[in-house]
């Protein structure tokens, strides 16, 4: 399937528009949610995986993308229910959740508070973090990266987007760049949420199936195997890509994704 194909358009939510992308297929709808600071562009290679025959929507959180800018500093599960209202403004009433690393985040929260809704969720780096490790990560995600005069934020975001495992794409690590330079205001708003969400409480609670991938050279592997020892029934898949698997192995996603969606 041709990147052509994937089509753009505004849902409404309470406080304003949610921009997403989208796909034809057939059968219940996958829904994705992106890691910060990313959109619904980081989904563009994986939409265009034949293998997955189901529709699929990709949101921009709020904050970012084209989605609306928060005015708050929100909740994280604020940004839940404001996509989740999108949804509803699109009439997808039960679907299968796929969230990268924050998007991860999201569908737990789903899952919490929609459970008749998500019908399996699919985790690219969770994140079952104890408060004191939050707090660490706080200290390495969270820190703003605004605009200044001599525009060496630009460079800043350049080289932590490298880090971070973008280097060696340009078109991918140029898009990230993008994506982060207008974000520079929700990132700092997310991470803030993130960090104050307790993920394992709702995670654990999860009764949907669960379908669990992270790279090994992915900043949150290591918590992997706790993800595992907290749902015993989660399936896993291998999967390549630092912190951008979608874009650097949506092959070795699209092929897991599919067959946990037949066997669902």
């Amino acid at each position: 399937m041709s990147k052509n194909q994937i089509k753009k358009s505004y849902a409404d939510c309470s406080l304003g528009q949610i921009h997403f992308a989208w796909r034809k297929g057939v059968g219940m709808p996958l829904v994705c949610f992106h890691q910060t600071a990313s959109a619904s562009t980081s989904y563009y290679r994986l939409m265009a995986e034949d293998v997955i025959a189901n529709p699929i929507y990709a949101l921009d959180t709020p904050g970012f993308g084209g989605s609306f800018d928060p005015e708050c500093m929100p909740a994280f599960e604020q940004y839940a229910t404001w996509l989740f209202e999108a949804l509803t403004a699109l009439g997808i009433d039960k679907f299968f959740c796929l969230g990268h690393h924050t998007g991860a985040g999201v569908c737990v929260a789903l899952s919490s508070f929609h459970p008749e809704a998500v019908k399996g969720m699919i985790l690219i780096g969770p994140y079952p973090l104890m408060k004191v490790e939050r707090e660490e990560f706080r200290q390495h995600f969270s820190t703003p990266i605004a605009p200044n005069e001599d525009g060496g934020y630009l460079d800043t975001t350049w080289r932590y987007l490298a880090d971070l495992g973008a280097k060696g794409d340009l078109d991918l690590h140029h898009r990230e760049l993008l994506n982060h330079v207008r974000a520079h205001q929700g990132r700092y708003q997310a991470y803030s949420a993130v960090w104050d969400y307790d993920f394992v409480t709702p995670y654990q609670n999860a009764t949907c199936p669960i379908l669990l991938m992270t790279a090994e050279d992915d900043v949150l592997y290591p918590y992997l195997a706790r993800a595992q020892e907290m749902q015993p029934a989660a399936r896993v898949a291998p999967v390549t890509g630092a912190n951008f698997e979608p874009d650097r192995d949506p092959v070795s996603i699209a092929k897991a994704v599919a067959e946990f969606i037949s066997e669902i």
